[in-house]
């Protein structure tokens, strides 16, 4: 498995080549710098080739979850909640639609109902789970796959998955350690946003839900040779009813809807590590 490979040009690169052809996923890479002022001066050195190829892994971390969810084997109420609390720590944000539910695997949220909007939440926390920090940890990473996939299809998904977090080039070449663990000094971000779902189809014991989300993903911190940047996504989870619960059968992904992009000053690596450590990420998602 080609996994952290060396094939890309200064643009855009073909993640996971070895996949199915019909299951490639396309990642086009950020232009300007990521941190400091975000406008290139005229006439400014070109990054090097190494710090393309840098990037062209960092961006491919996704792609990675996508080739190893290859084929392998099945409205609520629009009143809103919400909730505030005072207090430096970060807080979960409140959810919209009908009352969240109550129960927790894994610190991923669970029991949602046999619902639309249950399956379209089960689909929205699986993603987020699956593009977190978690992933890069052998205990928590098989705590995940448990919760998140169906029974019969964990088994081989952890497999795959164990191999692509494990290598060595690939944690390289994304600038952190062979355990997955950041060099000292520096905090290492992956954040799975979500910004809404979509049934596509409910039919009996199967759900195929479309989750839109942005991720945060690199290191912040003084020094960091692969600061945070942001990257947008459509994930399309078919989901079984199994035990009682919305599982992951599989899973495809393709790049955007991506917005354009303001024109704003990329901040210093001090505040996106402080505001890493200081805003907390979602615990429910829908």
């Amino acid at each position: 498995m080609s996994i952290g490979g060396h094939d890309y040009d200064e643009r855009e690169h073909m993640g996971t080549g070895s996949a199915p052809r019909g299951r490639q996923t396309r990642t086009r890479l950020p232009d300007g710098e990521a941190y400091g002022d975000g406008r290139r001066a005229r006439g400014a050195a070109r990054p090097s080739k190494s710090m393309i190829t840098v990037v062209g892994v960092v961006v491919l971390l996704i792609a990675a979850i996508a080739f190893a969810n290859r084929d392998n084997s099945g409205d609520g109420d629009a009143s809103g909640a919400g909730s505030s609390s005072e207090g430096s720590e970060a807080q979960p944000t409140a959810p919209t639609g009908k009352r969240p539910v109550s129960g927790s695997d894994a610190g991923i949220a669970s029991g949602f109902p046999r619902t639309e909007q249950g399956a379209q939440s089960a689909a929205a926390n699986y993603a987020v789970a699956l593009g977190g920090d978690g992933m890069f940890q052998a205990e928590t990473r098989r705590q995940i796959v448990d919760t998140v996939y169906a029974p019969d299809v964990a088994a081989a998904r952890q497999d795959d998955l164990d191999r692509v977090y494990s290598d060595r080039e690939f944690l390289a070449g994304i600038g952190l350690k062979p355990d997955g663990t950041a060099p000292k000094g520096l905090t290492f971000v992956s954040r799975t946003n979500p910004i809404g779902t979509k049934l596509q189809k409910l039919e009996g014991n199967t759900a195929t839900v479309a989750v839109w989300f942005s991720t945060l993903f690199g290191l912040a911190g003084e020094g960091s040779k692969n600061p945070v940047a942001e990257s947008w996504y459509t994930n399309t989870f078919q989901l079984r009813w199994a035990g009682g619960a919305w599982k992951v059968t599989d899973f495809e992904q393709k790049n955007g809807p991506t917005p354009v992009g303001r024109d704003q000053t990329a901040s210093s690596a001090e505040d996106m590590a402080d505001a890493v450590q200081g805003f907390g990420g979602f615990t429910y998602a829908r």
